[in-house]
């Protein structure tokens, strides 16, 4: 019988304390209520190690340092204890004849079964030789290990839109995952994704299954909302207080950097809740604005400093001119509130009269 998530805990050393507190954790971070933890070490009770194949195509690999960096939970809890890294030729000890033989052996052991994990995108143009892997194309490796996968996850807007590599002119026809396979596909875009947001991902998973997803397959735990509406900033897009100039004064006040390109507004992610570095900071956080890297095309949408969207917000002035302008609008109200009821008093008096002539 294969081992648990946790047994290999208790073979590490993991009292029952910590491993609670671990799925306590666990729950936090995929923004789940307490109802939630007992389900969770249910599930880390009973549940086999999944094994995980973990391929690269066309990348530069910042998905995997993104999510060796995870704090919460900690990537070795999830690598160590919760799945099986049976493959990932970046940080795997094996090479050569050696790691690819891993892949055979895990369809032959676990068909339909493993998690495969993409990271990059494959090049179509010249049969795929653009990107060729142990004698073989990429592309033929991820389509044959995908048919024997029980779930597919693209990590990064690499694999989940094509980024850079697909950017016009494309020459290598790089295109992200989902194009070239006919099984459903978890996107996790960014450039790369929340450390957090990749293990949150894989520990759901694995504890409950598949995620509910948004029409563009992303897990809407973490891709619901719009950087927009959590960004510490929003209150200054509201009163129209905005960045001109990267070193005027709006910029030292820490006011809003809509006006300097930031696509805060139409990019979906958890970058303002999650936050990067154990949740220290984002790049708006550190005064510059969203680039919008998780949204498809992002990259062949013009300068990242350009605005690009007509959103108004509501401009204030003054407190003064706020009360002001209430003022005017209750006092406005009352008159209206005084006439209407003069008007219905009216109504009210002409048709008693009319009654009473009827009766007579």
């Amino acid at each position: 019988m294969a081992d648990t998530f946790y047994d290999v805990m208790r073979r590490q050393g993991i009292s029952r304390r910590s491993f609670l507190k671990f799925c306590s954790l666990t729950a936090t971070s995929l923004g789940l209520g307490p109802a939630f933890v007992p389900q969770i070490v249910h599930a880390m009770e009973t549940k086999p190690r999944t094994p995980v194949i973990w391929l690269h195509g066309l990348e530069c690999t910042c998905c995997t340092e993104s999510f060796i960096r995870s704090a919460h939970p900690l990537v070795s809890d999830v690598v160590l204890s919760m799945i099986s890294l049976d493959y990932d030729d970046t940080i795997m000890a094996a090479a050569g004849h050696q790691a690819e033989a891993i892949l055979e052996q895990t369809i032959e052991k676990y068909d339909g079964q493993f998690v495969l994990a993409c990271e990059g995108n494959p090049p179509l143009n010249e049969d795929g030789m653009y990107c060729f892997q142990g004698g073989i194309p990429y592309l033929e490796k991820l389509k044959k290990m995908a048919d024997h996968a029980a779930h597919i996850i693209a990590w990064g807007s690499c694999a989940s839109w094509g980024c850079v590599q697909a950017a016009k002119p494309n020459p290598t026809q790089a295109v992200p995952i989902h194009k070239v396979l006919n099984k459903p596909v978890i996107k996790v875009p960014g450039c790369p994704p929340i450390p957090e947001v990749m293990t949150g991902i894989v520990t759901y998973l694995l504890t409950f299954g598949l995620p509910e997803l948004d029409r563009q397959g992303r897990p809407k735990m973490f891709y619901s909302q719009r950087i927009h509406d959590k960004c510490y900033r929003r209150p200054h897009f509201d009163a129209g207080q905005f960045v001109e100039k990267f070193d005027d004064e709006g910029a030292r006040k820490g006011y809003c950097l809509y006006k300097v390109g930031c696509k805060g507004p139409t990019t979906y992610n958890a970058c303002s809740t999650t936050r990067w570095n154990e949740a220290v900071s984002f790049p708006i956080g550190s005064g510059h604005g969203c680039i919008g890297c998780s949204e498809d095309a992002f990259w062949d949408k013009g300068s990242f400093y350009d605005r690009v969207t007509d959103i108004q917000p509501q401009i204030e002035s003054t407190a003064d001119r706020v009360g002001g302008t209430l003022a005017a609008v209750t006092g406005a109200a009352v008159v209206a509130h005084a006439a209407a009821s003069a008007i219905k008093r009216a109504r009210d008096t002409k048709g008693a009269k009319t009654t009473e002539k009827g009766g007579a």
